[in-house]
């Protein structure tokens, strides 16, 4: 039961000889889910041994060319590796348009290709699985932009394999039981719920906020988060920059962590006018202590926990 963050690419705009624009890779329970989609991303993949085939669900940002530039050859190198299953889009409304306009020139694909946005003025939850939510998150830049929360749903309790023996459960029992429901034996004896399982496993977390200025409204939408990555394309000293561009600085990414309480600060989409990194991490780390600088190549896992509320 996997949920394991790929940084694919981790610079902005322009790309470096060590790190390619903006692309992330989430696996939950062997399914997998590209956020963001930079020039190179099939590089990428390839170099760190990961299936494109196995991508049915891409998420995009925003139209921006180092959000989106890889898009394109992705998707025709899925068709020449003779792929037939439809690949799942979720953007803004621009993706549809920009895609049809490539396809039209280029020809089609011999897969399908579906597309979804999230609603104007309530972005909310737009996909949703057995397993899985992904809720919308409009972002504040110079286009219409969104990140993505990424969380496991609520998972049932875990039944003691001991008990199931000792009282002849049956599937009907073990569906209540890990509902929560008492067993009742067949003489009327009540087994309270709390004796037969265990706590459920924690759900885990991810929150993806691409380009935007600093708003401390996000704190509240990602709150509490396992992983938060958050833009820090700029250094304090340039905060004007930042602003002029719709962008944020480390010490703004470290103050939405701090608000929101996440468990760990990610930042990325560094800009290439820094030819190091570390400075930036400094910064958002004398505001929000667990912060990591993402590189291409970083895998991140969240390990399964028992819950502590149960």
């Amino acid at each position: 039961m996997s949920f394991e963050l790929t940084i694919l690419g981790s610079s902005s705009a322009l790309p470096t000889s060590k790190r390619f624009p903006t692309a992330h890779l989430l696996k939950v329970d062997e399914r997998f889910f590209l956020i963001d989609c930079g020039e190179g991303t099939q590089i990428q993949l390839r170099k760190f041994g990961l299936n494109p085939s196995r991508i049915h669900h891409i998420f995009i940002s925003h139209m921006h060319g180092d959000h989106v530039f890889g898009l394109f050859g992705l998707l025709s190198t899925m068709g020449m590796m003779g792929r037939k299953v439809a690949v799942n889009l979720y953007g803004p409304d621009r993706l549809k348009d920009m895609m049809k306009q490539h396809l039209a020139f280029f020809g089609a694909l011999p897969f399908e290709l579906n597309y979804r946005s999230p609603a104007p003025g309530n972005e909310g939850c737009f996909f949703e699985d057995e397993k899985l939510t992904v809720h919308a998150i409009r972002l504040k830049h110079r286009t219409e932009t969104f990140g993505y929360l990424f969380r496991e749903k609520k998972k049932l309790l875990n039944v003691r394999k001991e008990k199931i023996q000792a009282y002849s459960l049956g599937i009907a029992d073990l569906v209540r039981v890990k509902q929560g429901k008492d067993f009742i034996t067949g003489e009327g004896k009540v087994i309270p719920n709390s004796k037969l399982t265990f706590p459920a496993y924690r759900q885990r977390s991810y929150a993806y906020i691409s380009d935007t200025a600093f708003d401390p409204k996000l704190a509240e939408q990602v709150r509490g988060v396992d992983l938060l990555f958050h833009e820090a394309t700029f250094s304090a000293k340039d905060e004007k920059l930042a602003s002029e561009t719709m962008h944020s600085t480390a010490s703004q990414a470290a103050t939405i962590a701090k608000k929101a309480e996440v468990h760990k600060l990610l930042i990325g989409h560094f800009s290439s006018r820094y030819r190091d990194h570390s400075h930036l991490v400094e910064e958002a780390r004398r505001v929000f202590d667990n912060t990591v600088g993402v590189n291409d190549g970083d895998v991140y896992s969240l390990p399964l926990e028992r819950s502590s509320t149960e």
